[in-house]
């Protein structure tokens, strides 16, 4: 059975991928970086398949989140 997809924080968001936290931001605007999932009130993560997924390639990325925007 595979394992559910897990939910991480900006930190760790920040620890992988090497971006600052501005350039995070500006890329989720861009809509060159995985949206955020509101996980309560106040708080807020990203799928970790998502940020695995940019993380190999970020053009592709880019690429099949617009396919699957267009489906």
């Amino acid at each position: 059975m595979p394992e559910p997809d897990r939910i991480v924080r900006l930190r760790t968001v920040l620890a992988r991928t090497g971006l600052s936290r501005s350039t995070i931001y500006r890329k989720i605007a861009e809509g060159t970086f995985p949206a955020q999932v509101k996980i309560s009130i106040n708080g807020a993560g990203w799928h970790e398949s998502d940020i695995n997924r940019w993380i190999a390639s970020p053009p592709d990325w880019r690429a099949s989140c617009q396919n699957r925007l267009s489906i």
